[in-house]
């Protein structure tokens, strides 16, 4: 299930808006999360059916993420890679190449 911010930032980015921590705020108060704040001009706080739409495409949204954190830890350091790149051209290999290739390859980033 996703989270509640990020299907109220998917609504939000609906309806031409952006996340603003002085403008929303979300609680949980032990029964569940819910929008405690919301002071958006010309947009009106979402009801629980219009957030509960959002879920696929925050569900979704959130496995993309947790794929490209995955992504970022295995290709290393930038200075890493910059190595790899620098010993690619002195060296006339394809080890940065080959390694993002592979990183890649073992992390799809999900589209449904």
């Amino acid at each position: 299930m996703a989270s509640l911010f990020t299907k109220t930032k998917l609504y939000l980015e609906a309806n031409s808006k952006t996340w603003n921590d002085t403008k929303v705020e979300l609680q949980d108060d032990g029964s569940g999360p819910y929008i405690s704040v919301w002071n958006y001009d010309g947009l009106s706080k979402p009801t629980d059916d219009q957030i509960a739409s959002y879920e696929t495409a925050a569900d979704l949204k959130e496995r993309q993420n947790a794929v490209r954190g995955t992504r970022r830890t295995a290709y290393g350091s930038i200075e890493d890679q910059l190595d790899m790149q620098y010993k690619d051209n002195i060296n006339s290999t394809t080890t940065w190449k080959d390694h993002v290739a592979g990183v890649k390859s073992a992390n799809p980033i999900p589209t449904e």
